[in-house]
């Protein structure tokens, strides 16, 4: 198992992993399957803010992807992360989330980020919730019934990890748009 940065061979494989899961599952709320043309300018877009998108690939095959975006776009959370995880469900089980996720806190630890934020759709993901937990995140909250897909009622869960210093220290660099 390879964990590497996404690039446009890997579209197709992303977008079909997603696809299953916003068709079948619960941990995304979107409804509609993104096309692979969506996917590519999802892709980019990170790519342009210069965050990751990494895809773990077996044998050839990519068998999961995760990314980091900023948790939310104003200046003031910009020492903050949310990541998004997805594994071909035919994997599941095989640590592969484990090996994405502990990839994607390296590089966000490595770029001096305090905090990562998961968003894990369904208070019933159990697969999720554990992945998390073992990874560090603790629940910070659960918004009850903020979402309504297959024909029922879902909570998201709101769990969140330290990253390095978080906010024992100051930020290494401190610049006029911060208040002190």
């Amino acid at each position: 198992m390879e964990i590497v940065e996404a690039n446009e061979q890997h579209i197709a494989a992303i977008q079909q992993i997603y696809a299953y899961h916003v068709l079948h599952g619960t941990a995304t709320f979107e409804t509609e399957p993104p096309s692979e043309a969506e996917i590519a300018i999802r892709l980019n877009k990170l790519r342009a803010a210069g965050l990751p998108w990494f895809v773990a690939v077996d044998e050839g095959v990519v068998r999961g992807y995760c990314y980091l975006s900023y948790y939310r776009e104003r200046y003031a959370y910009r020492f903050t992360l949310e990541h998004s995880v997805y594994i071909d469900t035919e994997c599941r089980g095989r640590g592969i989330g484990t090996l994405l996720l502990s990839q994607a806190i390296v590089w966000a630890e490595a770029r001096s980020f305090r905090q990562l934020v998961a968003v894990v759709g369904n208070s019933e993901n159990s697969a999720s919730l554990s992945l998390h937990r073992a990874a560090g995140f603790h629940i910070t909250g659960t918004l009850n019934a903020v979402g309504f897909k297959h024909g029922r009622w879902l909570d998201t869960v709101i769990m969140q990890r330290t990253l390095g210093a978080g906010d024992m220290t100051l930020p290494e660099y401190i610049d006029s748009k911060t208040a002190l």
